[in-house]
């Protein structure tokens, strides 16, 4: 496939270099945003709920303007969640970053562990699409 070029947006530099995958892939117009968790710039896990959970926003909001993309771009999302009793919670923290209409797709799955290690509560894997 050509025209396919890796997002790795300042401070994701060990993913792609040691972890072997692009925090996003921009194909023409669409940006494929890999699942991004709740860790820090130095990659550790954030450990209270929410602040996890807004973490993984914000990751997802640097590697989609990494790309050239906004969050209001973003036309599919999947999340994976340890716990489904905090959806509410994540809900909640959602509706703080996606909360353009027309709101995107969403689809919710529960998951035993994520990003490879215990503690990690929720990723979140998106689409976007750019204007012509």
């Amino acid at each position: 496939m050509s025209g396919r070029k890796a997002i790795v947006p300042a401070g994701m530099e060990t993913v792609y270099e040691k972890i072997h995958y692009a925090p996003a892939v921009k194909v023409g117009n669409t940006v494929y945003v890999s699942g991004q968790i709740g860790r820090d710039a130095n990659m550790k896990l954030v450990e209270d709920r929410e602040a996890q959970i807004v973490q993984a926003f914000e990751n997802l909001k640097a590697v989609l303007e990494a790309s050239g993309a906004a969050l209001a771009d973003v036309v599919d999302v999947t999340t994976f969640h340890t716990d489904m009793r905090d959806l509410p919670l994540f809900m909640e923290v959602r509706d703080r970053y996606l909360n353009t209409h027309p709101l995107p797709a969403w689809t919710a799955v529960g998951a035993h562990m994520l990003g490879g290690a215990a503690g990690y509560i929720v990723e979140i894997k998106a689409v976007a699409v750019l204007a012509d």
